[in-house]
């Protein structure tokens, strides 16, 4: 029988994702749990992506760095410690500051984030992306580009 609840130690982590050059770790899919998704990312320098909406809430926690938030189209120098709570449809982006960083991501229950990474790590280089199709990956998980 298996269990109500989810023990992933860090020496058993699934493989990170190259996302466009931000390791995306998903550590939980909100359509296998049928709550929420946790990703743990991390990013060099000025890497991130460009401002987007989506339809679904998602929450960072800066772990390391400091990572500079777009949100609504204000902009936040975001420390360690730091929470950022983005709502459906808000326009966000976000890049990773001097020596780069790391964060958890957290989305609500109807997020498609988890299978938009899987699907964008596993058909995009990173080093030499194809843009349009980047663009059909996101539309199809619900994700517009600003």
């Amino acid at each position: 029988m298996s269990k109500p609840y989810v023990v992933i130690p860090g020496t058993d982590r699934p493989a990170a994702l190259d996302v466009l050059g931000t390791e995306v770790t998903i550590l939980a899919a909100s359509s296998e749990n049928g709550c929420y998704g946790i990703t743990l990312q991390a990013g060099g320098e000025g890497s991130g992506p460009p401002p987007h909406s989506h339809d679904w809430d998602e929450a960072f926690f800066v772990l390391s760095g400091t990572i500079n938030f777009l949100c609504d189209g204000d902009q936040h120098a975001c420390a360690p410690g730091t929470l950022v709570h983005v709502p459906r449809n808000t326009v966000h982006g976000f890049n990773y500051g001097e020596g780069g960083g790391s964060m958890l991501e957290i989305t609500s229950r109807d997020s498609r984030a988890a299978e938009m990474f899987a699907q964008i790590g596993a058909s995009i280089d990173a080093a030499n992306p194809d843009i349009p199709k980047t663009l059909e990956i996101l539309a199809a998980h619900g994700v517009t580009v600003a």
